[in-house]
């Protein structure tokens, strides 16, 4: 599944709820699946990794949604040709390295 097609699954599945919820709460069930996330990375196993990272996903995508925001676009346009400083692939300036603050 591509990013455009699950945001359209997202949207078509739980965009009621969301609209209903809002960004605000629909933002801290994003913040509590990060969490989440976090607990899994540290102390579980590669399937409960898989259920936690996919969670994350389709929280993003519901709040990308609500925020009127075409994350396949977006992502196409900031990230489509490598490094959104530099233009490289691998990047060259360091811009997204990890070890930065």
């Amino acid at each position: 599944m591509d990013l455009a097609a699950l945001q359209t699954t997202i949207r078509d599945t739980f965009g009621v709820q969301d609209r209903a919820r809002g960004v605000d709460a629909t933002f801290g069930w994003f913040i509590e699946e990060v969490g989440e996330l976090s607990r899994a990375i540290r102390r579980e196993g590669h399937d409960e990794r898989v259920i936690e990272f996919t969670d994350v996903l389709a929280w993003l995508v519901s709040l990308a949604d609500l925020c009127e925001v075409d994350l396949a676009t977006e992502v196409a346009t900031r990230y489509g040709n490598g490094c959104p400083k530099c233009g490289q692939r691998p990047c060259g300036c360091g811009a997204l390295d990890p070890s930065r603050p």
